[in-house]
């Protein structure tokens, strides 16, 4: 009899616990990430990002949003089965708006630094950049040294900041400004009203090649100095990490298939996707 009551008992316990593991696999199922299935619920993804950053992205002369990153964005969005909405933040703020909902990603020369990554998620990385130091011809300055006493422009946010402030130069120049865009801060430069400007190339060379000429501004060469080389990604929310594998997948495939290849030559005449 008091096997009977023993076996009774063992087959009770399992049979409880075995509900609640289902109940426990059930909550999980519930609780756990849904950011890629409320992206697909809702049909598009929202992407944060300063409309005034060539050739990332910006207005062009109609008002019309494009860019090299609205490109890449949308071709994404398209391979995922959504579509790629745009809205123009602060870019000092990004990662705030990020974080709270405002926005899905930040798809606009993210450079993944590790600040950054301690407060979101990157995706692979899809091309590196460098951040240049720009000059006007004919300027003292020949050498990352010479910014020693002098006064450069940057952009608010961006990773140029970090970049100089981290530097040993940092602690001889004579005064970091901080503008809400590059665009501004070149034509402080070309004011005379600063020194320099520090940002990153792809920036850089599009503005000036946009120029009606091609003297106002030179960029120091990798041997004369620049602040380092910077790898750029597309942002997400650190628990967003199933809408995260989407992406990369997205990437890799164009990546592989060329698209991304071509994208990049539309914009600068050459592959840069890494």
């Amino acid at each position: 009899m008091k096997r009977w009551l023993v076996l009774f008992v063992t087959i009770w316990a399992v049979v409880l616990l075995g509900a609640g593991c289902a109940q426990k696999t059930a909550e999980t199922q519930q609780t756990g990430d849904q950011s890629w299935n409320k992206i697909k619920a809702k049909g598009e993804f929202v992407v944060g990002l300063d409309d005034n950053y060539p050739p990332a992205g910006f207005r062009d002369k109609n008002g019309e949003l494009v860019g090299f990153d609205i490109d890449l964005a949308k071709e994404a969005a398209k391979r995922l089965g959504v579509k790629a909405v745009f809205k123009p933040v602060q870019w000092d703020g990004v990662l705030l708006n990020l974080k709270n909902g405002d926005i899905d990603l930040i798809w606009n020369a993210l450079g993944i630094t590790p600040e950054r990554q301690q407060e979101i998620n990157f995706t692979d990385s899809y091309m590196a950049d460098r951040n240049i130091i720009v000059v006007k011809p004919g300027s003292p300055i020949k050498t990352k040294a010479d910014l020693a006493g002098k006064v450069i422009g940057l952009q608010l946010g961006s990773t140029a900041e970090p970049a100089v402030t981290k530097d040993s130069i940092s602690s001889q120049i004579k005064e970091i400004r901080k503008f809400e865009s590059p665009t501004v801060a070149l034509m402080d430069l070309e004011a005379g009203r600063i020194d320099a400007v520090v940002t990153n190339e792809m920036n850089a060379r599009f503005l000036i090649s946009t120029e009606k000429t091609t003297d106002k501004y030179y960029i120091l060469t990798e041997k004369e100095g620049d602040f380092g080389k910077e790898p750029f990604g597309v942002g997400v929310r650190k628990e967003d990490k199933t809408f995260l594998t989407e992406l990369n997948r997205v990437l890799k495939d164009m990546k592989s298939d060329g698209t991304a290849a071509k994208i990049s030559n539309q914009w600068f005449g050459t592959d840069i996707i890494k």
